[in-house]
C-alpha cells in the first residue's frame, strides 16, 4: 500500500513509500482511509516538540475513511460503513489512565496518512450522514475537545463562551455553544477571520491586536461578570487574562500550548472566584461518538479551511507551522 512516513523529527524528513497492507487480528477491521486532517500535536511530533518511541512512522492522528474487512467476531460494524478510527482506540470510555492513553495513532501506532490501517472495531465511530471523508476526519481531536469544553461547563442558553482564535477546537467550540443558545464571544488578531467567525454565529468579536487587554473587553461585554467558559487554547501568553475573563464560579478549560507550557499563575483569582481549571487530553470513544451525534442532531458542518494532496503533505505541514493563517481545520486527502 502507499503510505507517507516521517523519518525524523523535521518538516523535511517525509518520504513517500510503498508497504505492506496490515492484516486484521480478532476484534480488528481493517479501514481504507480517504482523508486526514492535522492538529498541533501532528506539528509537534514533526518538530520534536513531542517526542515519539521511535522513527520511521505513519504520520497524523486524524483520519477518516470505510470498512473493508472485518477480523474475527466484529459485528459492530460492517464492510463499506463510513468510519473514525478514534486517535486513542484503546481509551473506550471514563476517565483517562496511562493505559489507555498511551497508544495513539500518528505517534505510537500507524496514522492516518495510509491507504489503510488495521484498528479495533470498537475504536470506530460513524461518519455523521451529512459530511464527507474530510469533514469526518477533523472530529477525532478537534470536535471531541470543543464537545469536552462545552460540556465541562454545562453550556446552555445564557451562558458566556470566550473563544482564543480561529483553529479547528476554537470553531468547533463555537458552533457546540451556538447550538446550545449560547453567546459566544471570540478573539482573533484578523477582522478577515471575525467576520468569518460573526457568519458562524459569534456574537461578539475582539481584535486583539487593537485591544490586547482582551480580557478587559470581556468584561465590559459582560457587564463585568465575566464568561461562564473560556477555552484556552493558548497557553503561556494567554493563561491570565483567560482566568480574568471568566465569571464567578465558571471554567477555564485548558487545552493548548502554542505560545508556551510553562504560564506563571496566580492563585487569587482561582480562589476568590471559585474557578474550575480543567484540563483535557482530548476524549475517549464515548466522547468522540457523542459529539459525532451532536454534529448529526444540529447539522453541524465541520470547517475546512484547505485541503491538500497526500503528495502535498509536507505542505500542509508547512502550512500549520506558518500559524494563524488558516480558519479551521487543514485537510490532507487521499
Amino acid at each position: 500500500m502507499k503510505a507517507i512516513e516521517l523519518t525524523a523529527p523535521s518538516l523535511t524528513a517525509f518520504r513517500q513509500t510503498e508497504l505492506r497492507e496490515p492484516q486484521v487480528g480478532p476484534g480488528e477491521v481493517l479501514v481504507r482511509l480517504r482523508a486526514a486532517t492535522l492538529n498541533f500535536i501532528d506539528l509537534a511530533v514533526a518538530t520534536g516538540v513531542y517526542p515519539v518511541p521511535t522513527f520511521p512512522l505513519i504520520p497524523v492522528a486524524d483520519g477518516a475513511g470505510e470498512v473493508v474487512a472485518l477480523g474475527d467476531g466484529v459485528d459492530n460494524v460492517a464492510r463499506g460503513d463510513r468510519v473514525i478510527p478514534h486517535f486513542r482506540p484503546h481509551w473506550q470510555g471514563g476517565l483517562v489512565t496511562a493505559r489507555n492513553a498511551a497508544p495513539m495513532r500518528g505517534l505510537t501506532l500507524p496514522g492516518s496518512l495510509a491507504e489503510y490501517v488495521a484498528v479495533p472495531a470498537d475504536s470506530l465511530v460513524p461518519v455523521p450522514a451529512h459530511l464527507d471523508f474530510i469533514q469526518g476526519a477533523a472530529l477525532p481531536i478537534a470536535a471531541t475537545t470543543a464537545w469536552n469544553a462545552v460540556r465541562s461547563a454545562q453550556v446552555r442558553p445564557g451562558s458566556v463562551v470566550v473563544l482564543l482564535g480561529t483553529g479547528g477546537v476554537s470553531i468547533f467550540a463555537l458552533q457546540f455553544a451556538k447550538a446550545s443558545g449560547a453567546t459566544v464571544i471570540i478573539a482573533s488578531s484578523s477582522d478577515d477571520k471575525l467576520e468569518r467567525a460573526r457568519q458562524l454565529g459569534a456574537d461578539h468579536l475582539i481584535n486583539y491586536r487593537a485591544a490586547p487587554a482582551w480580557d478587559e473587553e470581556v468584561l465590559k461585554l459582560t457587564g463585568g461578570q465575566g464568561a461562564d467558559l473560556v477555552v484556552e487554547t493558548v497557553g503561556e501568553v494567554t493563561f491570565a487574562r483567560s482566568l480574568n475573563a471568566a465569571a464567578m464560579g465558571g471554567t477555564v478549560f485548558t487545552v493548548g500550548f502554542v505560545s508556551g507550557a510553562a504560564a506563571s499563575v496566580n492563585l487569587m483569582p482561582i480562589i476568590v472566584k471559585s474557578l474550575r481549571v480543567v484540563g483535557n487530553n482530548t476524549g475517549s470513544v464515548a466522547d468522540l461518538a457523542d459529539a459525532a451525534r451532536a454534529i448529526a442532531a444540529h447539522r453541524i458542518v465541520p470547517v475546512i479551511d484547505r485541503v491538500f494532496d497526500i503528495d502535498d503533505t509536507r505542505a500542509a505541514y508547512a502550512e500549520l507551522n506558518a500559524g494563524g493563517r488558516h480558519f479551521g481545520k487543514l485537510a490532507i486527502a487521499h
